[in-house]
């Protein structure tokens, strides 16, 4: 079971926070486009009950205990936009972000990081039992098709696409959520614009 809310470190990655919001926000756009379909196809990432701790809440502490690298948070993004992509019938909602959150952090450690922690340690953290998380391993790891690679040049394009989404946010109050429910945009955007981007 997902644990309550705790005290948060006093210094965060902005990645945290930025990372946070979109995936609140993501979620809650998602949940209220649910409410309107009859049917719901329910994955092993989908809990019973909402967790009682928030997402930004949830994401400090995966950073605070996980103790991996910041940039396994912008792989991990990476593969979630990925997944997202692949499984179009599983969008992010608030019954299953914090489940694909830690699953995705912890492959992200496994796949960037020298060294990681065992699952059982990731399932601690995460508020879950160690067969559930071997499970949410294998499911996330066959629902990304296995492309784990993040190339430099996709790295930092997520990494400009966050920060102008959340400057885009903090000046517009809002953000218009694509209908698709990506996270951010599929992989196969020109270079050219990528470079712009950067620019930024």
């Amino acid at each position: 079971m997902m644990m309550a809310e705790e005290e948060s470190p006093s210094v965060m990655p902005k990645v945290i926070s930025f990372l946070s919001s979109m995936l609140e926000r993501v979620a809650e756009s998602n949940d209220e486009k649910q409410q309107l379909q009859q049917q719901q196809k329910i994955s092993v990432f989908h809990g019973l009950t909402r967790p009682n701790i928030s997402v930004q809440k949830y994401l400090e502490r995966i950073f605070k205990y996980a103790n991996c690298s910041p940039s396994c948070f912008i792989v991990a993004y990476v593969y979630l936009d990925r997944f997202t992509q692949r499984q179009p019938s599983l969008p992010i909602n608030s019954f299953n972000v914090h489940r694909l959150l830690i699953t995705s952090v912890m492959v992200a450690a496994k796949f960037m990081d020298d060294m990681y922690y065992n699952n059982a340690y990731y399932a601690k953290v995460g508020g879950i039992s160690k067969i559930e998380m071997n499970f949410l391993e294998l499911d996330f790891l066959f629902g990304l098709g296995f492309q784990l690679n993040v190339s430099p040049g996709t790295f930092q394009s997520y990494c400009v696409h966050l920060q102008r989404e959340m400057l885009s946010f903090a000046e517009h109050s809002s953000i218009t959520l694509k209908a698709h429910h990506h996270l951010c945009f599929t992989e196969d955007e020109s270079s050219h614009q990528k470079q712009q981007q950067l620019a930024v």
